[in-house]
Formats: structure tokens, C-alpha cells, sequence
């Protein structure tokens, strides 16, 4: 096993299944100690099975991200778990699809509800954590998304949300500096996980809505060669995650395809 992660305590949210419990499971196997946060109140069976070969590395939290005492509270549970936070894998975030002109109020608030308010107050109370504990060698990870560097016909509002992740880790790392702590973010596009195949469901259900188009539409899922595994993401968070500072402090990892090949 490496130590590269040796002890540090990692919280990851939207880490019940895919991409999440696939970076833990990396940052375990560095030696790290994870909290992981889902959205259920009772521990989702992977991360169950994941305990038992890990048992004394790794504790479940059911938490809803969208509601601030609740965030509070996984911050004060992860503590007592495994003490002082030292990253922050950001990673929670919903998906919803459809043409522009039918896009809905309810779709609006729900993905801005987990996807930016989320992810800005789990960030905010993790980030005031590691100022006020003196933590060395802290770090944040924020998942974005390359539908936040550009936008697309049906998925208006997931864009959306992700360009805004992507703004406020710009603005985070500006200000944690001088506490020496880093703020990064990682834009994936496709990473092959049983959410895609729901992702590609809905997308499947709109082709007729593509089919006037004069420019070409991007369906990168189509080419499973374009597709990133989630062992490669998670090595990503790993390096992300690990004190390199020599390497890290000015680096932005905002396209993850370009750091892992």
C-alpha cells in the first residue's frame, strides 16, 4: 500500500456509488482515512462493502447537502469520526436534461439547489473548518464538469451549474491562499459509470430534438474511446489530494483528460 495519503482525513460527498466511492476507494489505498457522504440516510450497499475490507478507514454519513444545518452537522460527524478534515472531494451533483425552450422552474431549482448552492456551503463550512484548525497542507476538490466551459442545446441549466462550480473555485483558491490552503477543480467529460447509461437513457429520448441542427452536436458517449474510467479521475483526486505543493499550488486541474492519459 502507499502512504502517500497516510492519515489524512478525506470527506467525499456524492460518494455513495461511481465516481466518489471510486476516488475513496483510491485515497484508502494511499492510506487515507474517508468519510463518505451520500444523500441516504442508511449506508448504500457499495459503500458497505467497501467498510467491511476497510473497516477502521472508513465511515458513512447520510446527509442532504441542500439543507445548511445538515451540512453542519456532516462537518461536526466527519470530526469525531477521523478528526481534522484535510481535502475536501466536492463531488455531489444531480443531472436533468431537456430542450431549452421546455426547461422547467422545478428542474432549475433542483439542480441549482445541489449542484451550486450544495457544493458552495459544504465548501465554505469545510474551508472555515481547515482556517480555524491550522490544519496543514488542506486542500479542496471540487468536481466540475467540461459541460461548464461551454454550453449545450439540451442541458441548459446542468451547464450552468457547472460553470458557476468552475467560478467559484477560481474565486475559493484566490481567497485561501494566504492560508495556504488549494482550491482546485477537475472538468471531466464522459466518465464511464452506470450514471452515464442514464445520462445517454435521457439523451436518447431527445435525438429528434438534435436532428435540425446545422452545426454538429458533441455525443462524445457515443465513442466509448472518449470515455474516462473512474480509476483514472480517481488518480487525479489522489494527486490533487497528496501535499505537492512544489507541483500543485500552481496548477488548476480544469480538464482532468489533460493530467490523465
Amino acid at each position: 500500500m502507499s502512504t502517500r495519503l497516510l492519515d489524512r482525513h478525506i470527506l467525499l460527498t456524492g460518494a455513495g456509488g461511481g465516481i466518489g466511492l471510486a476516488v475513496a476507494q483510491a485515497c484508502i489505498a494511499e492510506g487515507a482515512r474517508c468519510c463518505v457522504v451520500d444523500r441516504s440516510p442508511d449506508m448504500p450497499v457499495a459503500v458497505r462493502d467497501l467498510q467491511q475490507r476497510h473497516p477502521q478507514a472508513l465511515a458513512y454519513i447520510g446527509a442532504d447537502i441542500t439543507d445548511g444545518a445538515a451540512i453542519a452537522r456532516m462537518v461536526s460527524e466527519a470530526q469525531r469520526h477521523f478528526g481534522p478534515i484535510h481535502t475536501l472531494f466536492n463531488n455531489a451533483a444531480v443531472f436533468d436534461l431537456s430542450p431549452l425552450l421546455d426547461a422547467t422552474e422545478a428542474s432549475y431549482d433542483k439542480l441549482f439547489a445541489v449542484n451550486v448552492k450544495g457544493l458552495f456551503f459544504v465548501m465554505q463550512a469545510v474551508l472555515r473548518h481547515m482556517v480555524e484548525a491550522k490544519t496543514a497542507g488542506c486542500s479542496v476538490i471540487n468536481m466540475a464538469s467540461q459541460a461548464g466551459r461551454r454550453g449545450e442545446a439540451l442541458v441548459a441549466h446542468y451547464c450552468a451549474t457547472k460553470a458557476a462550480v468552475i467560478s467559484y473555485t477560481q474565486s475559493a483558491a484566490l481567497a485561501m491562499a494566504p492560508h495556504g490552503i488549494r482550491v482546485n477543480g477537475i472538468s471531466p467529460g464522459v466518465v464511464d459509470t452506470p450514471m452515464w447509461d442514464e445520462v445517454d437513457g435521457l439523451f436518447a429520448r431527445f435525438d429528434h430534438a438534435l436532428k435540425n441542427f446545422d452545426i454538429p452536436v458533441d455525443r462524445s458517449s457515443s465513442d466509448s474511446s472518449l470515455k474516462t474510467d473512474s480509476t483514472r479521475l480517481s488518480h487525479c483526486c489522489v494527486v490533487s489530494a497528496a501535499e505537492l505543493s512544489e507541483t500543485l499550488e500552481r496548477m488548476r486541474l480544469f480538464s482532468a483528460s489533460s493530467i490523465c492519459r
